[in-house]
């Protein structure tokens, strides 16, 4: 069996969906709800059984189930930017995080975690995915601390070289409606757009940078899923590494592929950045991405244009879930 922690969320539930691309049904979801029912997500595809995350480690410190499982994919967290709950954080996605990975460990099963690109924080530190770096990075939030708690712990307590943890930069794609003011731009958008045919972006207050030139790594989820999945199949490739695309894209351009394959022309306005935003807003990520490549990863990457009308023209335009 494979397992997929935070299955009814947005890449947990595109990994189990890319699992059943594969034909693989021998899966065992784990999420947050007490049943599986009326996850969305999760409706349309196929898994062998639905676990909450505390019945899983109760589940899994048995060696007849540990003895079943080949790998677990570790999407679970709260992935909230904006989350002021440091005690939660550190329970949740650190605490909870770290039972999981030694309990892993113990059984030798494979252990894929999702950090994330938010622990370069500002970006002065640069993206470059080498762990012997990692006490110089500076997270900007309570959510990007948690998931950098864990990777300084996995490398403290020497388990870097056999578990893997992901830093997924800028992901957008489908099965990402209930997260609300966390989904993408590109979700949100598309819904600004259908409404009132405009869509509003952030001024720019650095001088290098003009209104709507502030640039994010777009990471397709698709193709984050299948980075995701190709360490599985390579367990001698373990440590830190970017998800991202390797090239950094403004709002304007990412905004402008949403007005072209929704067959309208672009209308944005700026608007003035929220003063709870200044100096924690990201102005330019770029993912390193030698790193994945050297351990052998080569699939192209999908162009931002075909992913954005991929997205929008079979997901949201049709309101409509991965389907297995």
């Amino acid at each position: 069996m494979i397992a997929v922690t935070g299955a009814a969320g947005f890449i947990g539930s595109n990994i189990v969906w890319r699992l059943n691309q594969a034909g693989r049904r021998d899966l065992l979801v784990v999420d947050v709800h007490p049943t599986a029912a009326g996850n969305a997500n999760l409706e349309p595809l196929k898994y062998d059984r639905y676990l909450t995350k505390d019945a899983f480690l109760a589940w899994l410190v048995d060696p007849e189930n540990a003895d079943r499982l080949e790998a677990v994919y570790h999407m679970g967290a709260c992935s909230s930017t904006t989350e002021t709950d440091a005690a939660y954080l550190d329970e949740n996605n650190f605490g909870y995080t770290r039972t999981l990975c030694l309990l892993c460990l113990e059984a030798g099963i494979r252990f894929i975690n999702a950090s994330s690109a938010a622990t370069y924080g500002d970006g002065g530190q640069g993206y470059d995915d080498d762990e012997s770096r990692l006490e110089e990075l500076r997270p900007l939030n309570l959510y990007a601390k948690s998931k950098q708690d864990f990777d300084l712990w996995a490398r403290a307590e020497g388990v870097l070289d056999e578990i893997v943890c992901l830093k997924y930069f800028n992901v957008f794609g489908p099965n990402e409606w209930h997260k609300g003011d966390m989904r993408s731009m590109v979700c949100k958008g598309f819904e600004q757009i259908s409404a009132t045919g405009k869509v509003r972006l952030f001024k720019s207050d650095r001088p290098e940078y003009p209104d709507g030139g502030q640039q994010r790594d777009f990471v397709y989820v698709k193709d984050a899923v299948d980075m995701t999945v190709w360490f599985a199949a390579h367990p001698g490739v373990n440590g830190i590494f970017n998800v991202g695309s390797g090239e950094a894209k403004d709002w304007n351009r990412l905004i402008t592929a949403i007005y072209t394959a929704s067959g309208r022309e672009p209308d944005i306005e700026y608007v003035p950045m929220p003063d709870h935003l200044k100096g924690k807003y990201q102005y330019h990520t770029e993912a390193r991405m030698d790193k994945i490549a050297a351990a052998g990863y080569d699939k192209p990457q999908t162009l931002l244009e075909d992913a954005v009308a991929d997205y929008v023209l079979n997901h949201l335009t049709p309101n409509r879930h991965l389907q297995s």
